[in-house]
């Protein structure tokens, strides 16, 4: 593969690639939550939330109430019904996810309690392959707006960017929960109707209900207070869908994550819940194996959340971080998990890809198996080429969208960390010159994942890799 070829090339790495006129990477749950809000309340006919889980009892604000109506969710989602009679929404959760909410006190009938109008209609989703999860993350207002990236409205999600320690961080229940790092992002535009396919497509699959399309010329009801992180962009959507009698399987994602690493030339962070991938991760060896290769900086969770992933999930990364520390031969990567100020762990849920200051992607996908071939999964992408329009701002703003990042987990002003990169022209230097006690990045070193060995990290039990095969092998053939 030339390193000069488009990363994002439709019917391979992406299913399409539209214009929007906007969109914006939000990070952490508390501005995702008031933004999805603010958006929801300029809705006219037609809000699809569709999801791996939702939890109707929520508090969209809960901390200080800025935004009419209702705040728990359930109760807003009812509310807006009836506040706009033309108004119809469709709420599509993972069955498997009903389980999962009743072990955390939402009993399935309480969702019941909240479809109090023939205008609000909920389904669970189970049209996939057994032990597959509906793992899309998609909000779409009047095919206008759409929010897609990894963030749940469910408990334990909200958090500010700061992660404080002594945050309001509570369950409906009144339980404290840690610290949440997460990230998705806002497009409108042609983008956003193609999203809004998307979405459409799931709730017929699930369902059998076909829903048209919105055909609108009213203006998306973008959220005042949400600034843009590009303007004028176009934007990809890349699938993964597991294969069914009526569906073939769609590993667009495994396809444009392998691309991407095989392009990078200076630098590829990476955010997300698990590193499990055995293809992804002999993709990032060979480049770091690689004289000229890019720096890697990888950003994870210390452990995953319960003892079942931790014994599979875990289990897998601590094979694959030796893999790729034996391939570091010239010292270009960093593996991190972020703390707080007080050292408790920040779960990292956000499933972020930037390359250099050519490529960023943003979505619902994991470094796992499942993401690239089992699950339903759903990313957005955006690239900058040597003829894309306005290209410089893109670039900027893709490098920015990273230093906020990086900032965020270090504790320190995006301008300090990008003095640091200029001192070092480089951002694993960056990192090393900035990191410190308090709220930081903390290096995972083999000492770190030596108890992570487990006789489950091997089997296809919580992540198994699909049915076609394997994407890396026929890049590395062609």
């Amino acid at each position: 593969m030339s390193r000069d070829e488009r990363i994002l090339r439709p019917g391979e790495t992406c299913w399409r690639i539209e214009p929007a006129d906007r969109l914006a990477c939000i990070v952490d749950a508390a501005d995702y939550f008031r933004h999805a809000k603010a958006a929801m309340l300029g809705a006219r006919r037609r809000i699809m939330l569709i999801g791996w889980d939702f939890d109707v009892r929520i508090r969209l604000e809960p901390v200080e109430k800025t935004l009419e109506g209702p705040n728990r969710l359930g109760r807003f989602l009812s509310w807006l019904v009836k506040r706009s009679p033309e108004l119809e929404i469709y709420l599509l959760k993972w069955d498997a996810g009903v389980l999962t909410s009743m072990g955390r006190g939402m009993m399935p009938v309480a969702l019941l309690d909240y479809m109090t109008s023939d205008r609000l209609h909920l389904q669970l989703d189970a049209a996939h392959p057994m032990g597959a999860a509906h793992h899309q993350k998609i909000v779409v207002i009047d095919d206008a707006l759409v929010f897609c990236g990894g963030i749940d409205m469910t408990v334990d999600r909200w958090d500010t960017s700061g992660h404080r320690d002594d945050d309001r961080r509570t369950t409906p229940n009144g339980n404290r929960y840690g610290p949440w790092h997460d990230a998705t992002t806002a497009v409108d535009g042609a983008a956003a109707r193609a999203v809004g396919e998307v979405a459409r497509r799931r709730w017929r699959a699930a369902t059998g209900e076909e829903l048209p399309p919105i055909d609108s010329s009213s203006p998306a009801p973008w959220p005042d207070d949400l600034e843009p992180s590009m303007r004028d962009v176009d934007v990809a959507i890349a699938r993964t869908l597991p294969e069914q009698v009526d569906q073939p399987e769609v590993r667009e994602i495994e396809a444009l994550y392998l691309a991407a690493i095989a392009q990078a030339r200076q630098l590829l962070y990476l955010e997300s819940q698990f590193l499990a991938s055995r293809t992804l991760a002999e993709a990032l060896a060979d480049r770091l194996q690689d004289p000229d290769g890019p720096e890697v900086v990888l950003v994870l969770p210390l452990s995953a959340e319960s003892w079942l992933q931790q014994q599979t999930m875990d289990g897998a990364r601590r094979t694959l971080l030796h893999l790729l520390w034996g391939a570091d031969r010239y010292g270009r990567l960093g593996v991190y998990y972020p703390v707080t100020a007080q050292g408790e762990p920040i779960y990292v849920h956000a499933k972020v890809l930037v390359l250099d200051d050519r490529l960023l992607r943003v979505g619902s996908s994991n470094l796992n198996n499942r993401s690239m071939g089992f699950d339903s999964e759903c990313d957005l992408a955006v690239e900058v080429t040597t003829g894309t329009p306005n290209g410089a701002q893109l670039r900027e703003a893709i490098v920015s969208i990273r230093r906020r990042l990086v900032s965020e987990h270090l504790d320190v002003a995006p301008g300090d960390l990008q003095d640091a990169v200029d001192r070092g022209s480089s951002l694993l230097a960056a990192i090393e010159a900035l990191r410190g006690e308090g709220k930081s990045l903390r290096l995972f070193e083999p000492e770190t994942v030596a108890d992570d060995d487990s006789p489950l990290a091997d089997t296809a039990l919580m992540d198994p890799e699909g049915t076609t095969p394997r994407v890396w092998d026929r890049l590395r053939a062609g």
